[in-house]
């Protein structure tokens, strides 16, 4: 043993001044920076071997403008045109979109790329190297898995931003519960846990991927949303397994806020008298979407006195829900139009008897009003039997992660009391 430390030493003894020299040697030094530096590329081009320049399209500007702004010969235009015209839509140069140029660094200095981004990931690659050839191509999109806890004090938007996640989280989540939690009904200390994909593109976010699963503590109940292919399509479910997606579609719009809601004596703001109002006032800006609840037949799509601008679906033998007040109607929208569960069916306005913009919404049960709020839809299919097995060990494994993710209150204090139930 001795023998081989010996060894051991003076060969390191040997080589020290080979290290310190090429650690210290300028040259060498010199020619690892220049291989990191040319390793260093944008869009696929080594952009240290360029000038370049960058600016974003001007108002009422089009790619011949562009091209001719950046001196390119009329001839050399019209070629570049034709080409482009096969590779991408012209017309949707968009004004506020970056560019950059590519140019030689010798005395000449031509104009070797041009650059045009159509999106944080579509741009497009004009290549005047040697003959002209041009590119549709995309950037590489970064998928960053992320999770995120978080306790409600004023409102799920602001408690997702106060915990460092991207505020359009609560809109995804609103998406996955909205068979199930009443996003308008949400309440002081209600807790969230998410799992979800962010995206990057050159070190940026351009937003969230997807939300892969999420645990939601609302008025003392938890809502699991577990996910799991079933026929080939990516739905969440309890931990029961039934599906989060019911019949209905818990509100008509995404996240707003409820201004008037169902009596049977409510005094009008126009007419100045009490009377019923069978239904629910969400306050919204006027040219918000609205959406049907559910899959259904248009009965009535016309202007309706004081209801104004009104669409009402018949879903089935059962339910008929109703929306006022629209600016206008979506896309199609006529009597007999047959529209699906999230369909556009109008927007936000303020026709008729209406003091502000608000979507007035009702729904009928055999034929009578009904609390929009207290709607029961029956759940859509459930895991099958013979896909159980598969499901429990996804499900556990997502328990688990959930478990492991602990909540914190305002003093950065972990919650003691926070247990999540066992599953089952």
């Amino acid at each position: 043993m001795k023998k081989d430390l010996l060894i051991s030493i003076t060969f390191s003894i040997f080589l020290l001044p080979f290290i310190d020299s090429f650690i210290h040697n300028p040259v060498k030094n010199d020619f690892i920076n220049e291989i990191k530096q040319e390793s260093k590329k944008e869009y696929g081009i080594e952009i240290n071997k360029f000038i370049i320049d960058e600016g974003r399209i001007k108002p009422n500007s089009s790619l011949s403008s562009l091209l001719g702004n950046l001196n390119i010969t009329k001839i050399n235009i019209q070629e570049i045109i034709e080409k482009a015209s096969e590779v991408f839509d012209l017309k949707k140069i968009r004004t506020g979109n970056k560019y950059k140029v590519f140019y030689s660094q010798d005395s000449l200095n031509d104009i070797k790329y041009l650059v045009y981004e159509q999106s944080f990931t579509d741009y497009v690659l004009f290549d005047f190297t040697d003959s002209i050839e041009i590119f549709q191509k995309q950037k590489k999109v970064i998928i960053e898995k992320k999770s995120i806890v978080g306790i409600i004090e004023s409102s799920l938007w602001n408690s997702i931003i106060e915990s460092g996640g991207n505020p359009i989280l609560a809109m995804e989540l609103s998406d996955i519960y909205a068979w199930t939690i009443d996003f308008f009904g949400l309440q002081k200390q209600d807790k969230f846990k998410i799992f979800y994909d962010e995206e990057f593109v050159d070190g940026k976010s351009i937003g969230i991927g997807k939300i892969n699963a999420a645990w939601f503590e609302h008025a003392d109940n938890e809502y699991y949303a577990i996910p799991f292919y079933q026929d080939s399509t990516l739905s969440f479910f309890d931990l029961e397994g039934n599906s989060l997606k019911k019949a209905f579609l818990k509100a008509p719009l995404k996240y707003s806020r409820i201004s008037s809601g169902f009596s049977n004596s409510r005094l009008h703001p126009i007419l100045k008298i009490y009377r019923a109002h069978h239904g629910v006032d969400y306050s919204a800006p006027i040219g918000t979407p609205v959406s049907s609840i559910g899959d259904g037949v248009v009965i009535k799509a016309n202007f309706s006195g004081g209801a104004g601008n009104y669409v009402k679906i018949k879903h089935n033998s059962i339910y008929t829900t109703g929306y006022m007040h629209l600016s206008k109607y979506g896309k199609g929208i006529s009597i007999g139009k047959h529209v699906k569960q999230g369909d556009i069916i109008g927007y936000v306005g303020s026709t008729g008897l209406s003091t502000g913009a608000h979507l007035d919404f009702r729904v009928w049960k055999n034929g009578q009003n009904v609390n929009p709020l207290k709607l029961e839809a029956p759940p859509s299919e459930p895991v099958k039997e013979e896909n159980k097995e598969a499901f429990n060990k996804m499900k556990t494994e997502w328990f688990n992660k959930f478990n492991n993710l602990k909540l914190f209150d305002t003093n950065n204090k972990m919650l003691i009391s926070e247990n999540l139930k066992n599953g089952k």
